[in-house]
């Protein structure tokens, strides 16, 4: 699952025995060589969906980790990208990894649940980070979005088909959350990170309770599975224009 120059595992246990903060601040040198990373591929895919769909002006990456959301965003934006992420390390990395050409961009430490801007974008997005979230905190979470959108703007993320139960896939991800849920109950402080915590039918009907008109956008490139749904989608959740 790792590449050589990824994490070892008594560098991944610190990281799971530690807070989500630290966990990342300790994984950032390395983040980008492990499976955690988006891979390029969903990356592209969603670049080239924003670009039929743009030029935008301002944007925004939620939980941007070591950039490679920002640099999606560089591509489409016209004025100015934003970074946002609560772990110091995973900014530092991805100030030092941002070149030119492209927007400004501007790197700011916060809690995306507490966002610090006002009605600053016409973009938002985010890659892979809802699985820090756990169900109840996505209306807020949702309701913060919402708040730092212009009018007509749009909170857009990938989402990959959920494995079907029983295949090889849905049991290691459903161990996976089993292990952490064990982890949580026994040590502290908490690692909040689920891979099936994050419900299809949850996420749409939060996105809605928070103002947001939504649609799937399915991204061809990974085809779709045996009953026509497509294997990956963009969701595209927009903010009223008036």
């Amino acid at each position: 699952m790792f590449s050589p120059e990824g994490p070892r595992l008594r560098e991944l246990a610190v990281q799971a025995l530690s807070s989500v903060e630290r966990g990342y601040d300790l994984l950032a040198p390395k983040f980008d060589h492990t499976p955690f990373r988006t891979p390029d591929s969903v990356l592209d895919a969603t670049e080239a969906a924003l670009r039929r769909a743009g030029p935008f002006g301002t944007g925004l990456d939620l939980c941007c980790g070591t950039g490679a959301g920002v640099d999606v965003l560089r591509q489409v934006c016209d004025e100015s990208v934003t970074g946002l992420d609560f772990s110091a390390g995973m900014l530092d990395v991805a100030r030092a990894r941002t070149r030119p050409p492209g927007p400004p961009v501007t790197w700011a430490r916060a809690d995306a649940r507490d966002l610090p801007f006002g009605r600053d974008f016409d973009l938002v997005t985010s890659f892979g980070a809802f699985g820090h979230f756990l169900p109840e905190e996505l209306p807020g979470l949702f309701g913060q979005v919402h708040s730092v959108l212009r009018p007509g703007g749009r909170f857009v993320f990938p989402v990959v088909a959920p494995p079907r139960p029983g295949s090889y896939t849905y049991g290691l991800l459903w161990g996976f959350d089993a292990v952490m849920r064990v982890r949580n109950a026994v040590w502290r402080p908490p690692f909040v990170m689920y891979y099936r915590g994050f419900r299809f039918g949850e996420m749409w009907r939060e996105l809605i309770w928070a103002g947001f008109t939504v649609r799937f956008w399915p991204l061809t490139e990974f085809g779709r599975r045996s009953d026509g749904s497509p294997k990956v989608r963009l969701v595209v959740a927009e903010r009223a224009a008036g």
